[in-house]
């Protein structure tokens, strides 16, 4: 039996994304995210897929580009939610990854997911020790895994390039995007094999620190494929009786491991911001700067992943002038 405690940095992280009143699922706090125009450069789908290997149920939401040139090849981006998030958060991401032409699969961990949120307010808590325990931190990584599969066996399969799929999430969904890229956990001295090797780049937007861990710093050091950091001076996480700096989010990125070759990590650190800016929520961390954050946040993934996969630099220079005045930290990825 595998012990909670061991993965005390899952639970931190759970409460601390939802703290203070912000316990809302993403998806209901904002309009649609794009103009009608714009909506119609893509188009999305409900699947409800069953692991039955798990019997769990694994809920996705495929974005999906509203046109696709007769045998093209779609890169893929697929996301894992924060703690009580659900397909349906996180959608300016999805939209805008579509709209320029890259497939996005969010999937929903039931268990971690927006149902936290109901029943009898004094269970709250208990229910979010159950959703940061290690048996549901290890089915999240597994959700993304199933869901990778499924999409691929299934009728957009042969439209996905499979070299160029990418693991991306925020928070909780930060920390399995780790576990897949290849962090690497031990149990009585062996390590716990979560890696997926189709993952080829990941996105790690607001990740946590490994607390909890006996060397907590080793263990993004495995990592071994490009990785792009995002993260806010103000995304601090508060709870009582814990606090964890935004410079913890600056130490994680300098633990990962680099790559090899130029491609290695990258890392975007807003001024101000909060820890729950990078999700739909409208408002949060400051009604100008918010807006403005998601733009860059969407528009600088895309920007590392064309200098992962094509080699051009032109989107990250364009993304460092255009949002010089919001920056507090830009590394550039550089060896």
């Amino acid at each position: 039996m595998l012990v909670l405690n061991r993965l005390r940095f899952l639970l931190l992280l759970c409460l601390a994304g939802n703290a203070a009143g912000q316990a809302l699922d993403p998806a209901t706090a904002l309009p649609a995210p794009q103009a009608a125009s714009a909506a119609a450069a893509y188009r999305t789908q409900d699947l409800d897929w069953v692991d039955a290997g798990r019997q769990r149920a694994v809920p996705v939401r495929l974005y999906w580009p509203a046109k696709v040139a007769a045998g093209a090849k779609l890169p893929l981006i697929i996301f894992s939610h924060g703690i009580g998030g659900s397909r349906q958060g996180y959608s300016y991401l999805g939209a805008y990854w579509s709209a320029q032409g890259v497939a996005s699969l969010h999937v929903q961990h039931i268990g971690s997911d927006r149902q936290l949120w109901f029943g009898n307010p004094f269970g709250l808590v208990g229910r979010l020790q159950t959703a940061a325990a290690e048996g549901e931190a290890l089915n999240r990584v597994r959700d993304i895994s199933f869901a990778l599969d499924q999409l691929l066996q299934g009728e957009h399969g042969a439209q996905i390039d499979q070299a160029r799929i990418v693991a991306a999430g925020h928070s909780y969904g930060a920390s399995t995007t780790m576990l897949l890229a290849g962090a690497q956990i031990a149990r009585q001295g062996v390590a716990l094999e979560l890696r997926d090797a189709r993952i080829k780049a990941a996105i790690l937007i607001s990740a946590p620190p490994f607390y909890g861990e006996a060397d907590a710093a080793t263990i993004p050091a495995s990592i071994a494929i490009p990785t792009l950091h995002i993260s806010a001076t103000e995304d601090v996480i508060t709870i009582p009786g814990y606090y964890s700096a935004a410079g913890d989010r600056v130490a994680l990125f300098e633990a990962t491991g680099n790559s090899a070759g130029r491609s290695a990590k990258a890392m975007a650190i807003f001024e101000g911001g909060s820890h729950s800016i990078f999700t739909d929520r409208a408002g949060t961390g400051g009604l100008a700067l918010n807006p403005r954050v998601k733009n860059a946040t969407k528009e600088l993934s895309l920007a590392f992943l064309s200098h992962v996969f094509d080699a051009s630099d032109a989107g990250l220079e364009q993304f460092g002038l255009r949002y010089r005045d919001i920056l507090a930290r830009w590394v550039l990825p550089l060896p």
